[in-house]
């Protein structure tokens, strides 16, 4: 039987997605996701879903999906700027993409997998969760979040065979970077061991690898950044 995955995402990360679902489809899984924002990759079925309505959460991927073997939670957008500039609405809209919403698809995807005792979730987080970045407060607020969300959850699906972990990108090259300017860009790509940004592929392929890791490996935040911490 093939597994069936579910993939969140917006906008701002599209191009990991869009190399994350080629890389799965290529790996015979049947794929579905849940929009939020828009798409223009064709290989996966998808709904659009509310962050902000858990309940509408759980009734859409009950009816849509049934369960999923793997949640791969990849939404996240991005702030930048001082944290006295940030206005409430900011603040509430970072905190449900990328948190929130981490926790509503967990919660709609674990009794499905509990019941087969078998299951993984992965979350696409970010290094700054690991040490911070300045004028990226509350950004990096949602990513530390992921990762105790992760190491915690690890420890409560464990004796269910249901594996939690989350990969803690560095700078990769997708629209979310687009703010920067080539001085920029060069300026940043210095800072880095590995002298580039990530490739989103090499992202993807990474998720594939952890969907397919030992029952043993969870709980554990995963860093992909070039030697950058």
């Amino acid at each position: 039987m093939k597994k069936r995955w579910i993939c969140l995402f917006v906008e701002n990360d599209i191009g990991v997605l869009a190399r994350i679902s080629g890389l799965f489809s290529g790996k015979s899984y049947n794929l579905n996701s849940l929009t939020v924002g828009r798409t223009e990759d064709e290989t996966v079925s998808r709904m659009t879903v509310s962050l902000t309505s858990d309940d509408k959460v759980f009734e859409q991927v009950k009816k849509q999906f049934g369960g999923a073997d793997i949640l791969i939670n990849n939404a996240g957008i991005a702030w930048f700027g001082l944290l006295t500039d940030i206005t409430d609405n900011d603040w509430d809209k970072i905190l449900a993409t990328n948190l929130s919403s981490v926790f509503y698809c967990s919660r709609a995807a674990i009794p499905y997998m509990v019941s087969k005792k078998c299951g993984k979730i992965l979350n696409i987080s970010s290094m700054w969760g690991t040490v911070g970045a300045s004028c990226e407060v509350a950004y990096s607020a949602t990513k530390s979040g992921i990762h105790g969300l992760t190491r915690a959850l690890a420890k409560e699906l464990a004796p269910s065979n249901i594996q939690v972990n989350a990969i803690a990108c560095g700078v990769i090259d997708t629209e979310m970077n687009g703010r920067l300017n080539e001085e920029e860009r060069q300026d940043l790509m210095d800072e880095i061991p590995s002298g580039r940004f990530a490739d989103p592929e090499e992202v993807a392929e990474l998720a594939l690898k952890l969907t397919d890791t030992p029952a043993y490996m969870t709980g554990q935040i995963i860093g992909i950044d070039g030697g950058f911490i």
